[in-house]
């Protein structure tokens, strides 16, 4: 009856789950009120890089990638600066970096560079780096980089995670059978 119970609760979890990582993920649209960059490294140089110059502030960059992001299982993280340059590349400007995370299908990573309050660079020396493209001046740089994984990887990661739970309870069990508890 208990062994019966178990694997109905198994297989709805699974039913479940599978359709949880099949299901789409979002669709990431351009910045709105922003400029799409075209400068070597915000283009096709690096793969899922995508750059905008804007005058949107912080809060309003983050609202609209939160509002794309609108899912219930939704992770945000704000990561220190330093980390832009591992993510994107060893010489990217960071003012802030958070990153939107739908478990075990993609992470989204919001780049923000704002010259005007760059904590790395004395407030008499902020304004050489300056955000001029197309000779118009922009408070603040934006750049994405979305990673993704396959349907496929997402559902071998879960049957793999499933045999090796289902085995450490296993090896555990018998374990306590042989010794008598």
């Amino acid at each position: 009856m208990i062994t019966k119970i178990f694997a109905t609760i198994v297989i709805i979890f699974n039913i479940i789950f599978v359709i949880y990582l099949i299901s789409p993920t979002p669709t990431l649209k351009p910045l709105p009120h922003s400029v799409l960059s075209t400068l070597p490294g915000d283009t096709t140089q690096l793969k899922n890089v995508t750059g905008y110059y804007t005058n949107l502030s912080r809060s309003e960059v983050m609202n609209f990638y939160q509002s794309l992001y609108s899912f219930p299982l939704l992770i945000r993280i704000n990561h220190p600066p330093e980390k832009a340059k591992e993510i994107f590349r060893d010489t990217m400007q960071s003012y802030y970096i958070e990153e939107f995370i739908i478990p075990f299908k993609q992470s989204l990573f919001v780049n923000g560079y704002e010259w005007e309050k760059d904590v790395f660079t004395k407030p008499e020396k902020r304004i050489q780096f300056k955000l001029i493209y197309n000779n118009i001046t922009y408070q603040s740089k934006i750049n994405t980089k979305v990673y993704d994984t396959s349907i496929y990887i997402r559902l071998i990661v879960l049957f793999a995670s499933e045999i090796g739970i289902y085995l450490i309870f296993w090896c555990y069990s018998r374990f306590f059978k042989k010794n008598g508890q």
